[in-house]
């Protein structure tokens, strides 16, 4: 195993998020779940004393297949969407593309078993479009996130159903997908060949310390997928977090958060622009908006100084240290990062330039070898 050289692909928002600052790195909305799913898991509790049953696992499943108008036995219960991507070696691929800057558990998983792994890297010049041509051919399991975490870009759903072919896998990241309004680019309810969409429940409903989600596929290739996978794999808890949340009262209540959402995000993006030195990646779809600031690594930390955490990015291929993720909340909340982060630029140039840094080559491929090390947190 070749250990990780650069960048960091095994650094997430959390690891920025310190305890006792103000949190704009993790894109969870809420700090804990809405009262009618705590009820839920709370009634639920009286059931651990047992396994997670077949008819348990089933009725998860038959909520999800409801909720996208698929089958049940296209769907795959998960203990969040990352579980999914821990799982895609099982699918032994040959080749894999994986479209960046994006989530970068994927490549570790692949990197980390061996399998070749090619980044197609997306252009800020040309705001982070998607280039299906720039996606090798012979790639047998292609891997991209739709909206893009950190970039924040939604791709028409026709040209990411356009990368599907006979012989290839392809893994559309849909974490994020509940975020925007009628979910327009979702994939969830396609059949096309190889196609497995990865969904994730943890960011809406301010579960991420439960791990829930699911996998949307052929039958065969979820089989495929869950192979290697242990008894029991996912508790109970989660099966009835997934049934809850896939109700049509709780997709209607992800709606309605999806579309204020919107508006929180044009005010955050308006406050923003007018900050001097400050670029914001648009059109944005995602809860959270991909920045580009002078001196990055010394904004960032007199932001934290300041008792507020953003998101590095330049552990995502493709970015750099000026680039930040900072996620979408209320005017009230957004408020205080726009003051801190107008206060943190003045500072950062006012002082003098550093020193020019030599980085690792981050193209597609460069520097990395067969693996990744786990050195790192996740």
């Amino acid at each position: 195993m070749v250990a990780v050289t650069s960048p960091d692909l095994r650094h997430h928002g959390d690891l920025d998020a310190e305890p006792g600052l103000l949190d704009f790195a993790v894109n969870v909305r809420g700090d804990r779940p809405p009262g009618w799913l705590r009820d839920r898991l709370v009634a639920a509790v009286d059931r651990l004393g047992r396994y997670p049953s077949a008819e348990d696992d089933l009725a998860a499943r038959r909520a999800v297949a409801d909720r996208h108008r698929r089958a049940p036995d296209e769907v795959l219960v998960l203990a969040g969407a990352a579980e999914g991507f821990a799982l895609l070696p099982a699918l032994r691929p040959r080749l894999a593309a994986v479209v960046h800057p994006g989530f970068t558990e994927p490549e570790v998983a692949l990197r980390t078993a061996g399998v070749p792994v090619q980044r197609v890297l997306t252009a800020e010049a040309d705001g982070h479009q998607l280039r299906p041509g720039a996606v090798p051919a012979e790639a047998d399991l292609v891997v991209l996130g739709n909206p893009t975490n950190p970039t924040s870009v939604l791709h028409p759903a026709d040209l990411v159903c356009g990368l599907a072919r006979p012989g290839r896998v392809l893994v559309v990241d849909e974490a994020f997908a509940d975020a925007v309004p009628g979910e327009p680019a979702s994939l969830a309810g396609v059949d096309a060949p190889g196609l497995l969409v990865l969904r994730s429940l943890t960011k809406t409903w301010a579960l991420a310390g439960l791990r829930a989600g699911y996998a949307i596929g052929a039958p065969s290739l979820l089989a495929r997928l869950a192979g290697g996978r242990p008894p029991w794999p996912v508790g109970t808890l989660t099966l009835e977090a997934v049934r809850a949340c896939c109700q049509p009262e709780a997709v209607a209540e992800a709606e309605l958060a999806a579309t204020e959402l919107v508006a929180h995000r044009t005010w955050l993006v308006e406050a923003l622009s007018r900050l001097p030195g400050v670029a914001v990646q648009q059109p944005a779809a995602g809860p959270f908006l991909l920045l580009r600031v002078p001196r990055g690594p010394r904004v960032r930390a007199a932001l934290r100084a300041a008792g507020i955490a953003v998101r590095r990015c330049d552990t995502f291929p493709g970015l750099t240290e000026d680039h930040l993720r900072v996620a979408v909340r209320p005017p009230a909340q957004a408020t205080v990062l726009v003051t801190a982060l107008a206060q943190a630029l003045a500072q950062a140039l006012a002082e003098p330039a550093p020193e020019p840094a030599v980085r690792p080559d981050a193209r597609a491929g460069a520097g990395y070898g067969a693996g990744v090390g786990q050195e790192a947190g996740s």
